[in-house]
């Protein structure tokens, strides 16, 4: 039972990066200057999440059980914008360094998930999920981004943290 909510992982997390991502556009907008500006930031992030899914391919061993880790540091790259949700100069500085890392990681997970044996079932499946989430979160009031990102980054930390036990207990041949 353990092992097939493992396996599910990828698929919640990538229905929870396409439902939280309508937030983390508005909390952008709000820490975006100018359009110009939050152009740039998401031009940072295209070209660090094409980084990091051609990191994953270059990689001599492609099963790379580390995956936790991944969604770990997207956690905690999701909680941060909590901390750093004060306007400040400097802030558009750490949101170029979080679309950079972010884009980064969200691409490595990308050509992961796309080896991945279930991946075809799962594209199947998001859709569907991503539905039933959007209509339900229609029925909440809105509240800061700044939450919504933070419950997620607190769920991702959760799952990279079940995960990186899970591999510490389980024996790999």
């Amino acid at each position: 039972m353990k092992r097939r909510i493992i396996e599910n992982f990828p698929l919640i997390i990538t229905v929870g990066q396409v439902v939280i991502f309508p937030y983390y556009i508005i909390w952008l907008k709000e820490i975006s200057y100018t359009y110009t500006l939050f152009a740039w930031f998401f031009a940072g992030f295209s070209f660090s999440a094409a980084w990091g899914y051609r990191v994953y391919h270059s990689r001599k061993n492609l099963h790379f059980l580390g995956i936790s880790f991944i969604y770990f540091a997207m956690g905690i790259i999701y909680v941060s914008i909590y901390f750093i949700n004060v306007q400040i100069e400097v802030l558009p500085y750490f949101a170029l360094i979080i679309q950079v890392l972010l884009g980064f990681l969200q691409g490595y997970f990308r050509a992961w998930h796309v080896e991945q044996s279930l991946y075809k079932l799962q594209a199947v499946h998001h859709y569907l999920l991503v539905g039933v989430c959007m209509i339900g979160l229609s029925f909440i009031k809105i509240l800061s981004p700044v939450a919504f990102l933070t419950s997620f980054g607190v769920f991702l930390l959760t799952i990279g943290i079940i995960g990186i036990i899970q591999r510490a207990f389980t024996r790999y041949p």
